[in-house]
């Protein structure tokens, strides 16, 4: 889009003339990360053109136009036409519709790694967790069309690419196109799986009751999607499922990790959860850990639960004090490095595919195998954007898996 309209994309540190800023509100202390970077373009570039956009600019676009040196906010309908919007770059604009206007799906990939790249198939959510603003900040559940993305992937597949992940804000409640459903996420993943020129599709994340057991068992015996799932859990406890307005109860969750095990015993199985949501006490804790600790998992994603304006959760009772929030984290935390070890030692000895990154430290590339174990391996450029056969060694100080050295032809005149 940029370069079509005469701009070229630079680093940061590059003093742009223009710096786009994106912004989430999903994570912590958003508008003093916001001010951070404003203050940091600004250091780089004093008369650039500063403009804010993201989930936080479509719930705050007064609050952050006011921040010193942002010249122009666009909401979640406004971004996707930056151009039009600010015309020539003139600066004092807010530009943020309500969200019920943000009814257009509007596709793109990311473009930065030449090993893989994120292909968004959906966005928005009409779901209503207790503790989430992106509804409010992303608009209604709508997708692309099964023909545009098969179109986007053999669009990628002609490039270096060699692995797609597929991304939205609920990827499993894709299909609905202006405003009612269409197609089925089963539907899209089959078709993909039949693109030429790509090698991995990944499924980013997944809600449990949006996971059905055909689409398991369709990973389990595809060509290119990899067995690895990353499903949100948010609390292993009922109790507390309930008061979040999740779609399931821990029943469930555990029935869809059995099914993936039972197919797929190497798959690599992610999970979300959160920390000190209202009303969690001390035993609905210990229940969330205990239901981790005795399921076979991987690895896990900790959010420490913080306050939400226009959120249901930010009205209730049992608050839970900050550093009780940060000591359950921490827990969490060390549980997700002894699942992930584990996970990893328990495939020691197997061979897996690689697929190696331009990702060097200290001699040593990595990469990921089709299930998602990190690996490390002795730096050859040869190596770097290659899929390679691997036996799984040993576990380095740094928590990567030490592989047999790869095979590759040098050819010489």
């Amino acid at each position: 889009m940029c370069e079509d309209k005469g701009y070229l994309k630079v680093d940061f540190t590059d003093q742009p003339d223009v710096f786009v800023i994106n912004t989430c509100s999903v994570t912590d202390n958003a508008d003093k990360k916001c001010r951070k970077i404003v203050r940091e373009a600004k250091k780089i570039s004093p008369n650039s053109f500063v403009t804010i956009i993201g989930c936080y600019a479509q719930l705050k676009p007064k609050e952050i136009s006011e921040i010193p040196g942002v010249d122009a906010v666009l909401g979640a309908a406004e971004k996707f036409q930056l151009f039009e919007n600010l015309d020539n770059f003139t600066k004092g604009g807010v530009f943020a519709s309500d969200i019920k206007e943000a009814k257009a799906f509007n596709s793109s990939y990311s473009i930065a790694d030449r090993t893989r790249t994120f292909l968004k198939v959906q966005d928005g959510c009409n779901y209503g967790c207790a503790f989430c603003t992106i509804p409010l900040a992303r608009g209604k559940s709508r997708s692309d069309s099964i023909e545009n993305i098969v179109a986007q992937a053999l669009e990628i597949g002609k490039t270096d690419v060699k692995e797609i992940v597929l991304t939205g804000v609920n990827i499993g409640d894709f299909g609905i196109q202006d405003g009612r459903r269409k197609e089925k996420f089963i539907d899209l993943i089959k078709a993909l799986d039949e693109v030429e020129g790509i090698d991995r599709f990944r499924i980013s994340s997944i809600e449990p009751n949006l996971l059905s057991d055909e689409v398991i068992e369709f990973v389990e015996q595809s060509k290119r999607f990899v067995p690895h799932f990353h499903i949100p859990l948010q609390s292993g406890s009922d109790v507390i499922l309930r008061k979040m307005n999740r779609r399931y109860l821990s029943e469930l969750y555990v029935r869809k990790v059995h099914k993936i095990k039972s197919l797929m015993p190497h798959a690599c199985i992610g999970v979300d959860v959160i920390t000190g949501f209202p009303g969690e006490t001390e035993d609905e804790f210990l229940t969330t850990y205990n239901f981790l600790n005795e399921l076979d998992i991987s690895y896990l994603h900790v959010f420490t639960y913080s306050e939400r304006p226009n959120t249901a959760a930010v009205d209730m009772d049992g608050v839970v004090p900050q550093h009780i929030r940060n000591e359950r984290t921490t827990m969490l935390r060390g549980l997700s490095e002894k699942k992930k070890r584990y996970f990893y030692e328990q495939h020691l000895g197997q061979t897996f595919t690689v697929l190696f990154e331009e990702d060097v430290e200290d001699g040593l590339m990595h990469g990921f195998t089709e299930n998602y174990i990190r690996v490390a391996a002795k730096y050859d450029p040869l190596l770097i954007n290659e899929l390679k056969t691997v036996s799984l060694k040993s576990i380095n100080a740094a928590g990567h898996v030490e592989v047999e050295e790869p095979e590759v032809e040098y050819f010489a005149h």
